[in-house]
């Protein structure tokens, strides 16, 4: 289908708008007055940019409060509306959206609002234009879709149509199952826009908080196969009020949009990109970082041995059961020291997985491969990070590493639990889009988290059986310039065991609060000595209805730490309700450190 975006979406001026829409393949967009009010070309030279771009106008909006008011009023906006349809005659424009009023002086009278309608249709076709009546779910006395038909059904005029926004339709609850009654030909546009689930006003939420189709909490694809059994045949057009899009540049919010309809047509069944490719497991994690000492002295606490290096590059192997970290000390590094730069992921099909990540805009990575170097598809990630598709079969990857030592005698560590990514504030819904269409991973709800210095948003996506999971985090706001280290979770099945050793081969547990125990011994029942033990090696404990889950943390190394964990099998959370504990000690640790 032809997709479409309203310019409203993204964020520069109309001409850097038009060149990101088109960029990231759209066929078309929506022009928005304000836009176009503040643009210095003029309506005519508009339409050019667009026709030079590939770009079709599919929408000018919106006329507001023409319905249902006093003759007078009536009056003064069908001069108003002669003068819009002037213009978008100038800029190539078929279809204008006319929002139901929200004007004090409008009355309840369908009769009334059909009439007018009617009018401003008949105007409309003589500059051969067609009028999409759009219910605002805050609408004066029109606020949900099925009572704007029945007012467009009334009038029964050739140039009106009505206009079905997800938002406005899902946001109030409505059933969408009534739009398979309305005929297609009389939808003249779709748009489309998903939300968070929060309690607040209808109007607030609606101009600040949309965000793209799936990245939210209601059911786009399920209206969207509503409306395509009418017969419709217009263009997926997403119109999202979102503060952080309008501050993020347009290019990759576009591409970001772009995605999501990728993804909505396949759930809508539609069309879509080559089916998802999970995947199974954490082939390794790598690590950038300026000084390998510091590093190998921590995973050699751990109990990970150093088992092999790469043939032609400055990256060790350290490994431990099924866990495998690299240490790459050859590529740039920021100034922020050691991070975690790259995963490997183990795939059925890395071509495969390769040919969604490229069919869904991600990009794609060169490599820069010596002869005999194993052949890996890599895109990166919305925060940068670089994502390897690695084949599950013996060699791969690994054939381009020579071993160095024999492997580990310790064995508390059996693999990667998890893997926590620190996102940059304006990418937090871009990235939980990614991992979910990309990687084909499931996205949990978003949890907030108390910070000592402000409020920290995470989301988890994992595959099916939990072999592969990753905690989204991000700042809550864009002046949060705290920095976050990222981290890598440890599977272990005696996590006191693990610490115990850890710590006594000088490796530095972080230390947590003794209030945090007190609490614990509020909370929960213990074994006689249990609770001191955790608090002798700093576990934090937590419990659901599944099971228990006993977890520590290192001190943090430049810009990454790991976890000690040991879960239940059946628990499937990640010690939310301790992360405050956490944050907390290790502000405080690296306050002390610092001074």
């Amino acid at each position: 289908m032809r997709t479409s975006i309203a310019t409203v979406s993204l964020s520069g001026s109309l001409t850097e708008k038009l060149t990101a829409a088109a960029r990231a393949g759209f066929d078309g967009v929506e022009i928005f007055e304000n836009d176009l009010l503040a643009a210095p070309l003029a309506p005519e030279e508009i339409r050019a940019r667009c026709a030079d771009l590939g770009l079709t106008v599919d929408l000018y909006q919106p006329l507001r409060d023409i319905e249902a008011v006093p003759a007078e009023v009536f009056a003064r906006n069908l001069r108003r509306a002669r003068h819009k349809f002037e213009l978008m005659r100038r800029l190539g424009a078929d279809t204008v959206l006319v929002c139901s009023s929200v004007d004090p002086s409008a009355v309840d009278d369908d009769a009334l609002a059909a009439g007018h309608l009617s009018e401003l249709a008949d105007l409309a076709a003589d500059f051969g234009i067609r009028v999409a009546y759009e219910a605002l779910a805050w609408g004066r006395h029109v606020s949900t879709y099925d009572h704007a038909w029945r007012i467009v059904e009334a009038a029964g005029h050739p140039a009106l149509g009505t206009c079905l926004d997800s938002f406005h339709i899902l946001s109030r609850g409505c059933d969408p199952r009534g739009i398979e009654d309305i005929p297609g030909e009389k939808i003249f546009f779709l748009q489309l826009a998903d939300a968070p689930l929060p309690a607040m006003d209808v109007l607030q939420w609606s101009r600040h908080h949309r965000c793209f189709p799936g990245q939210g909490g209601l059911d786009v694809a399920g209206l969207v196969r509503h409306v395509l059994r009418t017969g419709y045949d217009g263009p997926l057009s997403l119109e999202v009020f979102n503060d952080v899009f309008r501050q993020s540049e347009a290019g990759a919010t576009a591409v970001d949009a772009r995605r999501s309809l990728l993804m909505l047509q396949e759930e809508a069944g539609v069309a879509g990109p080559p089916a998802p490719v999970v995947p199974t497991g954490f082939a390794f994690a790598e690590l950038l970082t300026p000084d390998a000492e510091p590093l190998a002295a921590l995973l050699g606490a751990l109990g990970f041995a150093r088992t092999a290096r790469h043939r032609g590059k400055p990256v060790d192997l350290w490994q431990q059961g099924e866990a495998r970290i690299l240490v790459n000390t050859g590529a740039a590094v920021r100034r922020d020291g050691t991070r975690l730069a790259a995963v490997g992921l183990e795939s059925p099909d890395p071509a495969g997985a390769a040919r969604r990540a490229e069919a869904l805009l991600a990009p794609v990575l060169p490599r820069r491969r010596a002869p005999g170097d194993a052949p890996l598809d890599a895109v990166a990630a919305p925060d940068g990070t670089e994502l390897f598709f690695c084949g599950t079969r013996p060699g791969g990857w690994r054939a381009d590493f020579e071993d160095v030592e024999h492997a580990p005698a310790a064995t508390d560590v059996r693999h990667i639990d998890h893997l926590a990514l620190t996102q940059p504030w304006h990418h937090f819904d871009e990235a939980a889009l990614f991992h979910r269409s990309v990687l084909g991973l499931r996205a949990e709800d978003s949890v907030d988290v108390a910070d000592p210095y402000g409020l920290l948003r995470s989301r988890a996506v994992s595959n099916a059986d939990g072999s592969v999971r990753i905690a989204l985090t991000v700042g809550a706001a864009p002046t949060d310039d705290t920095v976050h280290a990222q981290h890598i979770a440890l599977a272990t099945d005696d996590v006191v065991a693990a610490a115990r050793r850890f710590r006594d081969a000088g490796g530095p547990l972080l230390p947590i609060p003794a209030n945090y125990y007190d609490d614990l011994a509020a909370r929960h029942a213990f074994a006689d000595g249990e609770l001191d033990t955790y608090r002798e090696l700093g576990i934090l404990y937590d419990r659901d209805e599944h099971g228990a889950l006993r977890h520590c943390y290192t001190r943090t190394i430049g810009g990454v730490f790991f976890e000690l964990l040991q879960r239940d099998s059946a628990h499937r959370g990640y010690g939310a309700r301790n992360a405050p504990v956490r944050l907390a000690a290790q502000h405080a640790a690296q306050t002390h450190a610092g001074g």
